[in-house]
């Protein structure tokens, strides 16, 4: 056995990753960590979502889930235990703020308990100038 670190790989999500890729979140949707998904509307995410990739397979996801020309919203952003911490989480939302850009999208917003991971990718508590995000809750759990 090698003592070379695995090589990750940040790529596009492919129709072929979907199978695979509902077996990589199912554990962090049990655990609380990421909201479930249908089967369609984790299929939207894989069109704008992003998997590591190494030799063992599928190490992280995240999609950017788009409103509009103003807003999108990074969703489902998990990265196996193994790999905390080594820069794939980064990747993946990096590359999720490089396809905004590239789509000319306005404010990307990350709604999520890792406060400090997403500070760290430059994201702030506000919006510009002093507009807040409110949130109403229409369920019960």
């Amino acid at each position: 056995m090698s003592d070379m670190p695995e090589k990750i790989v940040v790529r596009p999500a492919k129709n072929t990753d979907f199978e695979l890729l509902i077996e990589f979140i199912a554990p962090f949707v049990k655990q609380q960590k990421l909201l479930p998904r249908t089967k369609f509307e984790l299929e939207e995410l894989v069109d704008s979502g992003f998997v590591a990739v190494c030799n063992e397979g599928i190490v992280g996801f995240a999609a950017l889930e788009v409103y509009s020309q103003k807003m999108a919203e990074i969703r489902s952003l998990a990265v196996a235990k193994k790999y905390r911490g080594s820069g794939v989480g980064k990747q993946l939302v990096e590359a999720c703020l490089q396809l905004a850009s590239e789509r000319a999208i306005l404010e990307v917003m990350a709604i999520s308990s890792a406060d400090a991971f997403f500070l760290s990718c430059g994201f702030d508590y506000t919006l510009p100038g002093e507009k807040r995000a409110f949130f109403f809750q229409t369920r019960d759990d």
